[in-house]
């Protein structure tokens, strides 16, 4: 087999797979845009009072149960790690673009478009699970506060009506000396 076959039969094989690739991509980038769209509602049902709010505040909190933050986690770290690797395929494309003196292939130029958007869009996806985390966190956070509070005021409440009660019957309160 000749040099100038191999070569064809190469050019024959990536003019194949090229198209496929272009689909894989974007169907990938169909999905993280469905998955940023669905974490950006989720963001909003929970920064805004509704009955949704509850809902989801009872699912994050079922979901941080058990085995839930293992599979988070894992899930997280998996994500991460295609995010670098995609990442590096850009740098990848980039390098390759300076070697060959600033000559841009088209196909490259395309797949690195491509995959320069599936990265911010995984970027984007790990940050706002970030917010959703901590908007969660802080939600409860001011609710055990404000039961908290309105405990206390209960207590203050309680104290005063029996000093009230104490001083319409005439008899004064004790107070203890420690």
């Amino acid at each position: 087999m000749s040099v100038k076959s191999f070569n064809q039969q190469n050019k024959k094989i990536t003019d194949l797979c090229f198209p496929v690739a272009l689909y894989l991509f974007e169907e990938m980038i169909q999905v993280l845009f469905t998955l940023v769209c669905a974490e950006m509602v989720l963001i909003l049902s929970l920064l805004f009072r509704s009955p949704l709010r509850q809902l989801v505040i009872m699912g994050l909190d079922r979901s941080k149960q058990g085995r839930g933050p293992l599979v988070v986690k894992s899930v997280g770290g998996t994500i991460l790690v295609f995010f670098s690797s995609t990442i590096y395929s850009v740098f990848n494309v980039q390098k390759k673009r300076s070697i060959d003196a600033g000559f841009v292939n088209p196909t490259d130029e395309v797949l690195m478009a491509y995959r320069l958007l599936e990265a911010s869009l995984i970027g984007f996806s790990l940050f706002l699970a970030l917010m959703i985390d901590r908007l969660h966190y802080y939600i409860k956070e001011l609710y055990r506060l404000r039961n908290y509070r309105e405990e206390e005021l209960q207590k203050e409440c309680n104290e005063q009506s029996k000093i009230r009660k104490s001083s319409v019957h005439g008899t004064a309160p004790v107070i203890k000396k420690t």
